[in-house]
């Protein structure tokens, strides 16, 4: 198969792509998260195909992307006053909703589950596209399962040409981490997953306590130990540790490593070692924009690990506290 790249911006672009889901076949789409890979959510066979694409685990559910808020009673067996609140405040935008799913809803889609992932994605021409679709788009990160999320065409393209159909390029993703999920389908909201959108802001907005388990067994998009990953093991240090370390190493070890830091006492600590070093901005929306980024271009240096200097631990970072730790699980 020939994987076509497709500019999201023209219209007879978006016309193909929109070919191309209604004959069944996938495309990856640029959202202001990740780039996702799409199948029309009500083709069961088409959605199959995500799976064989990716090698991912049927049982591993897909978020279904809508273009309003008025579609996810298409979705849903029902619709929480709670969606209402939190669509006018966080949608289009990097938040998922689980919710009930309706009886139409494939299980191919839910990985076997009762419930459904809603979001609305804040990209124009996604948009677009799922308006004139009509319907919704069942959409994991664009990447080999449990590789590093793509954040640009060119990084699909790495993993994906050759198996897809086609891919719409909406350049660099806005925000570069995967939504928030948010399980708004019992009586007590919970996180399931960290993202850009945190607890707090959605305790203001909802008025009432949202609880961030420890540990679930809930089956939600990108929950597996080891995850995010690049094809070089990463370790995760403290600034100090991190600088210790490879001061220690001779010259040609260091070389053997890549650095991904942000902080500017590091920076100084690591003038003159033959490490490759890449910064990030101490600016968590920066960093965050920029961290999947950094780890594929790392990861195709000549190294064989990556070291990541440890970022601050408050509420902000959690999303990237927890895309980090996975990328550097066993």
């Amino acid at each position: 198969m020939i994987t076509e790249v497709l500019a999201i911006d023209d219209e007879q672009s978006l016309d193909k792509a929109l070919a191309v889901l209604r004959s069944g076949e996938l495309v990856a789409i640029p959202t202001e998260t990740v780039y996702g890979l799409a199948a029309d959510a009500n083709q069961p066979d088409a959605v199959r195909k995500i799976f064989a694409a990716k090698g991912r685990p049927a049982d591993h559910p897909l978020i279904v992307h809508v273009d309003s808020v008025d579609k996810v009673e298409r979705w849903v067996a029902q619709v929480p006053e709670c969606v209402a609140k939190l669509a006018d405040a966080f949608w289009p935008g990097p938040l998922t909703l689980i919710l009930p799913k309706a009886n139409h809803v494939s299980t191919v889609v839910t990985g076997g589950h009762s419930t459904v992932g809603i979001r609305v994605p804040n990209q124009s021409g996604v948009l677009k596209l799922l308006s004139m679709l009509d319907s919704g788009l069942a959409a994991p990160s664009a990447n080999p399962y449990k590789r590093i999320s793509p954040t640009n065409a060119e990084q699909v393209m790495y993993g994906m040409d050759g198996k897809i159909a086609a891919v719409l390029d909406g350049g660099p993703c806005e925000v570069g981490l995967e939504s928030t999920i948010l399980d708004v389908s019992t009586d007590v909201p919970r996180i399931l997953r960290a993202g850009p959108i945190t607890k707090s802001q959605i305790e203001t907005v909802l008025g009432c306590e949202v609880h961030i388990p420890q540990s679930h067994n809930v089956a939600v998009p990108g929950n597996v130990k080891a995850h995010y990953q690049p094809s070089k093991p990463v370790q995760l240090l403290s600034s100090e540790l991190l600088a210790t370390t490879l001061t220690g190493l001779s010259r040609s070890a260091q070389n053997d490593i890549a650095v991904l830091y942000y902080s500017e006492p590091l920076q100084m600590a690591l003038e003159g070692s033959a490490a490759v070093k890449m910064k990030l901005s101490s600016d968590k929306q920066l960093y965050g924009q920029n961290l999947y980024y950094a780890l594929h271009q790392l990861d195709q240096a000549d190294v064989s690990q990556i070291w990541v200097e440890l970022p601050p631990t408050d509420e902000l970072w959690l999303d990237v506290h927890d895309r980090l730790s996975r990328s550097s699980a066993k």
